[in-house]
């Protein structure tokens, strides 16, 4: 399709033209019958062509509505979306629905956490890979050869015999090995996994994330992997962004939030990460619970859980800090000090 539509606002001279995906000022509230749920509220996200940018937080935090609000998969009769999502230029909450079908058909797609519910138990896998094949005027044989192919390259063997299985005939393992297969069908540049491995065991989790990363690099696409598991993300990511109650707290590379976390909120995340070896101790738990998305939040939204917290942040948003060109946190102090001297 055409990158300017008459629905499509063309905001390339106001992006960084090094970015594939640029997420602005993201909100997405909800009419639920008890009020409106403000599940993402003012986020900005970048991921770069080629990267795997990491987005983790705890269950809730609004990781999946951010994927779903790009993806334009919500139910819109009951969404209400403020800021951008641009891609390559186009911001794609402007889109009419059947434009974005097509941007779903040709450059973006996302991998679901729970293969099962994500595959019609009705049909082969086969017919399932080649019907999306055939959204984009792939004629019939060419797309069963090609769903072949595709099967192959996730590593499912003999992919002669596993195209005409059903899948309730599939693992765990082999099934989200398939959902990887038809995202991957429309050779897309921009894919979003969300959660891929948590519906997996522990022995699978590992198989997954390393065919993530070595079909990223075979297919040259940018991937946004969304995880409440930092392990995950030292695993396979670039960059990562941490999210707590519908904002981004703190990004960063893989490097500066593992090794110079300067949000409470990260620290105590990682710290939350079990720890093997000799030395092991039980992994330490972050006190109260998330707040009320219902409800609108003063301050920091962190603050009645940080062992830091002053009068200040829970009356004064924070704004984001540089530490350097790449990592930025959003708190009023930096706890550099402190946690030394904790220490």
């Amino acid at each position: 399709m055409s990158k300017e539509t008459d629905a499509a606002r063309n905001v390339s001279a106001h992006i960084n033209p090094g970015n594939l995906l640029e997420v602005r000022n993201l909100e997405v509230n909800l009419n639920a019958v008890r009020g409106v749920v403000h599940a993402v509220r003012d986020i900005n996200l970048a991921v770069r062509p080629g990267e795997i940018h990491g987005l983790v937080g705890e269950s809730g935090c609004g990781k999946s509505m951010t994927a779903k609000a790009i993806m334009r998969l919500n139910d819109e009769s009951t969404t209400i979306y403020g800021g951008q999502v641009n891609f390559e230029g186009v911001d794609l909450l402007s889109l009419k629905e059947k434009e974005m079908v097509k941007w779903r058909q040709s450059q973006i797609a996302m991998i679901f956490q729970d293969p099962e519910t994500a595959l019609n138990p009705l049909r082969t896998v086969g017919s399932q890979i080649a019907e999306k094949l055939r959204l984009n005027d792939v004629g019939k044989k060419e797309a069963y050869e090609k769903a072949l192919s595709l099967l192959e390259a996730v590593g499912i063997h003999p992919a002669e015999q596993r195209i005409k299985a059903y899948p309730f005939e599939l693992s765990g393992g082999m099934l989200q090995r398939v959902s990887i297969a038809m995202a991957l069908a429309c050779d897309p540049r921009f894919l979003i996994a969300d959660e891929p491995t948590t519906a997996l065991d522990v022995t699978v989790q590992l198989q997954i994330l390393r065919l993530l990363k070595e079909l990223q690099g075979r297919y040259e696409m940018a991937i946004l992997l969304i995880t409440h598991n930092f392990g995950v993300i030292a695993e396979i990511c670039d960059r990562v962004s941490v999210m707590y109650a519908g904002i981004i707290v703190e990004y960063g590379s893989v490097t500066d939030i593992f090794h110079d976390a300067r949000h409470p909120y990260t620290v105590d995340l990682i710290a939350s990460i079990p720890k093997s070896g000799a030395n092991q101790s039980l992994p330490k738990s972050i006190p109260g619970t998330p707040p009320d998305l219902r409800e609108r939040i003063v301050g920091c939204p962190y603050a009645p859980r940080c062992r830091y917290a002053e009068e200040r942040c829970r009356s004064e948003a924070p704004a984001l800090r540089k530490v350097s060109d790449g990592h930025r946190f959003a708190c009023h102090k930096d706890i550099t000090a402190l946690r030394g001297e904790e220490a």
